[in-house]
């Protein structure tokens, strides 16, 4: 299993009332994918800018896309320039693969007697006690990227985490996801804006 599957992983076993934006996973998952590939020496950073390295293929499939992903030529690209190209719509390219690997499943709900929806849940696999048991054991990497993205409750010290170039994508994700939030505000206050208008012209 991949950092990046991890976190998808636990996400999806979080508490209900602790849902986590779309672009946020995203993100999330784009720092995951990176760190592994790291530890890999599928890629290595230079200052801030992201280098391809000289290990094999990864196994897992997502993470080879990854790896194929990597600018190849200077001035290469910096850790939150990956994070934004990387994760556009990272999080729906792990849904989709997760479930044509079996660990989703669509399960059939009826809502108000009338309408029927139809919503992926997770199948217990080996894959998902993995994952569980990683987030339990509060393994630093996972742990920091659960908090970066909201699935974990901030408390007490930080994770620690001891490798300094996982410390600055992680740094670089922190970045990225206020960056996003504050967009997401801008958006919301346009919007708001914008209903006030209407009213006071009649609409």
């Amino acid at each position: 299993m991949t950092t990046s599957r991890d976190l998808l992983i636990v996400t999806m076993d979080g508490e209900p009332s602790r849902l986590v934006e779309r672009g946020d996973l995203s993100l999330g998952l784009a720092g995951a994918e990176l760190i592994d590939l790291l530890g890999a020496q599928e890629a290595g950073l230079h200052g801030e800018r992201v280098v391809p390295g000289l290990a094999g293929v990864p196994d897992d499939p997502l993470l080879r896309q990854a790896a194929s992903s990597l600018v190849r030529e200077e001035p290469y690209e910096s850790v939150g320039d990956w994070l934004w190209r990387r994760g556009r719509g990272l999080s729906a390219t792990y849904l989709s693969a997760l479930e044509a690997d079996g660990q989703l499943v669509r399960q059939r709900n009826r809502r108000w007697k009338v309408f029927w929806t139809r919503e992926l849940v997770l199948v217990d696999t080996e894959a998902r006690r993995h994952a569980a048991n990683r987030y339990r054991s509060d393994e630093p990497v996972l742990a920091a990227l659960t908090e970066a993205i909201g699935v974990r409750e901030p408390g007490g010290e930080p994770p620690k985490v001891s490798d300094d170039a996982v410390e600055r994508v992680l740094a670089a994700l922190e970045d990225a996801l206020a960056e996003l939030a504050a967009e997401r505000q801008r958006r919301d206050r346009r919007r708001d804006e914008a209903a006030v208008d209407n009213v006071r012209r009649g609409y």
